[in-house]
């Protein structure tokens, strides 16, 4: 399984990502599933997947392989993210109709972000069927793989005006989230944190299942949590208890 959350707030973007793709008793694999394409001075990307693994290595290597082959088009030559998002999703949809079995297609998805010159910066999500989404102001986020354990906390902090910092910490929070309830999403994780306008994506980093910052963050948000549980007013505080006439039938 794969979990997968990118952040756009006014101040930049943030990438975070899992790294584990089988997780079994006997067997447990790790394949980075995030791809940096540093373009130069006036264009950078960054694409996360999930999915087949054999489909989403095929369609980053198309991806490169157009680059090196300058074919006519690839990132060097889309003007803007939205045609990049299209460009990925062809790539993605012919190389599962490549592999497909049967009619059953080894499916993937993708979040792409990144910055062109003259632009602004943008999050897509790419689904299997090549067609995408982007973030929106009410929600500054998006997710692929695992997604339903990391959400409360994107939805509860994230605004268009959060600090850059402090967007890549929930990012984090929401990764330990996922991996505190799901064992088939772990380390390595990777976080990347791009600045807008920067045209740089040097602030990349991976933090290992033995991460001294992984157990501090997974470590303070847990006592964090139990605290703030402690401080809940007591349940129906203003609200007298039902009678068992009230409400219900006896027999």
């Amino acid at each position: 399984m794969t979990y997968c959350v990118a952040v756009s707030v006014s101040a930049g973007m943030v990438f975070c990502s899992d790294s584990r793709t089988n997780a079994g008793v006997d067997q447990i694999s790790t394949y980075s599933k995030m791809f940096r394409f540093d373009l130069g001075p006036a264009r950078q990307f960054v694409v996360m997947t999930a999915g087949n693994l054999a489909t989403t290595q095929a369609t980053i290597a198309q991806m490169k392989k157009d680059i090196r082959q300058n074919a006519a088009i690839n990132l060097n030559t889309v003007n803007s993210i939205g045609e990049a998002a299209d460009y990925l999703g062809e790539v993605s949809r012919l190389q599962q109709e490549k592999h497909s079995l049967n009619g059953h297609g080894f499916q993937a998805s993708f979040i792409l972000g990144g910055q062109i010159a003259g632009n602004e910066h943008r999050i897509v999500m790419i689904y299997p069927e090549g067609n995408h989404i982007t973030s929106s102001k009410d929600t500054p986020f998006l997710q692929i793989g695992e997604s339903k354990y990391g959400k409360p906390i994107l939805d509860r902090i994230l605004t268009l005006d959060t600090p850059l910092e402090t967007a890549s910490l929930c990012a984090m929070v929401s990764m330990d989230s996922t991996m505190r309830s799901n064992l088939t999403v772990g380390p390595p994780v990777e976080v990347l944190i791009y600045k807008t306008g920067s045209f740089n994506m040097q602030r990349h980093y991976r933090f290992d299942d033995d991460s001294q910052f992984l157990r501090d963050l997974k470590r303070a948000w847990d006592n964090k949590l139990k605290e703030a549980f402690h401080q809940l007013p007591p349940l129906a505080l203003e609200q007298q208890p039902l009678t068992p006439d009230s409400n219900s039938a006896s027999y």
